[in-house]
């Protein structure tokens, strides 16, 4: 039933579309005009507006020709760079870029099985209720697309994302994460002339980041200071440096502890600072201007929210007897990523995460084998057949 080779063109179609993140406007139009002849209800809703895109998030329904409850089926239309001028080369059965970018496999080859699935069902006039199908924008900058979606427009409670690698692998599990920002303002001065005139942003930014375990902190826990920006010359004492870093979890407890400590060691760091200039002046020292400084503002924002899907949820039970209907496996899985579902399931649609054979994602060595993509269509149209089958009892 499934067409290989068109699946393979359509795939080939799709990164040819220069859709960089905040650039989808037009792969939505193409997939629009797609699932509109292949009769989808169709809305772009308004999420483009606020995060700087230049299209929203894109809705189709299908109605489906059984009474079953709606299932979500979920792709993100936006790529990372280097993704403009994607030319796609198929060898052996898997796909590459000519090595100048990356392939855009994450996530076009969700979309291609999407509409592939669709095509197989209205050809084979195959039972199925009602779909939702959400492609989002902004996904690789923070989930923004989800975060701004209409969710009004969405009726389903649970689904699938196509956004992992693993084609016999559901992601249940996922991590919340903070994203945190430091500005600590110093005080300029000629380094060479009259350092100590100067309070050093960036000394104190090091003071705060050595104090920090960084990297994985326990099995469900990691942090990170991924940015440091500051300075102007070597000459000059800098008086600002931001650092950017984000911390994870899959424990909401432990998450808020790392995040905490995290801002309490540049707090520290300033106040260590206040503490000892005013019991130990430097001589030739004069702050008596700047009494306000250093100091440091700080900003913390909930990126997303940890995931936990349980096995016994029929996203989960769907998934395993479709997979085991195929003579499959499928096994539950932990990440350390987020995903759009991070943010279905913080608005109580429970969505496991499914792959689709990526691999590689975002470097220039990005691949996807055609017969995983071929996989991946089978599961989802054997998950289709599964639900609208219970349902109709």
């Amino acid at each position: 039933m499934i067409n290989s080779d068109r699946l393979a063109e359509t795939f080939k179609f799709l990164v040819k579309i220069d859709s960089v993140t905040k650039n989808e406007g037009d792969i939505c139009d193409e997939i629009k005009k797609i699932l509109e002849d292949l009769g989808a209800e169709t809305v772009v809703d308004s999420a483009g507006e606020k995060v700087g895109s230049n299209t929203g998030n894109l809705i189709a329904r299908f109605r489906g020709t059984v009474q079953a409850p709606p299932l979500l089926l979920n792709a993100h239309m936006d790529t990372v760079e280097p993704g403009k001028g994607i030319t796609p080369v198929l060898k052996d059965g898997v796909f590459t870029s000519n090595g100048t970018t990356i392939l855009g496999a994450d996530d076009k080859s969700a979309i291609a099985i999407l509409l592939e699935t669709i095509r197989v069902l209205q050809e084979n006039n195959l039972p199925y209720g009602p779909l939702e199908l959400v492609f989002t924008i902004c996904e690789e900058t923070g989930l923004l697309g989800a975060k701004h979606l209409d969710h009004n427009l969405i009726t389903a409670t649970y689904g699938y994302a196509l956004d992992a690698t693993d084609t016999e692998g559901i992601v249940t599990r996922a991590p919340g994460s903070d994203r945190l920002e430091f500005k600590i303002h110093g005080k300029d001065a000629h380094a060479g002339a009259a350092p100590e005139k100067g309070i050093n942003a960036i000394t104190l930014a090091c003071k705060a980041i050595a104090g920090l375990e960084i990297g994985r902190i326990d099995h469900e826990t990691t942090c990170n200071i991924g940015i440091i920006e500051g300075g102007i010359a070597t000459n000059i004492v800098p008086n600002l440096v931001t650092v950017k870093g984000e911390t994870r979890s899959h424990d909401e407890k432990k998450l808020s502890k790392i995040t905490n400590k995290i801002v309490s060691s540049f707090k520290a760091v300033i106040e260590d600072w206040h503490s000892v200039s005013k019991s130990e002046p430097q001589s030739g020292t004069d702050f008596s201007s700047d009494k306000m400084l250093p100091r440091v503002d700080i900003q913390v924002e909930r990126d997303f929210s940890p995931t936990y899907i349980p096995d016994d949820h029929p996203v989960v039970r769907l998934a395993r007897k479709a997979a085991s209907n195929l003579g499959r496996k499928m096994v539950t899985k932990i990440t350390g990523g987020g995903a759009d579902a991070n943010v279905f399931f913080k608005k109580g649609i429970m969505t496991g995460v499914l792959g689709t054979g990526m691999k590689d994602m975002h470097t220039v060595r990005e691949s996807v084998a055609l017969d995983d993509m071929v996989r991946t269509t089978g599961l989802l149209l054997e998950i289709i057949k599964v639900h609208s089958a219970e349902s109709g009892k």
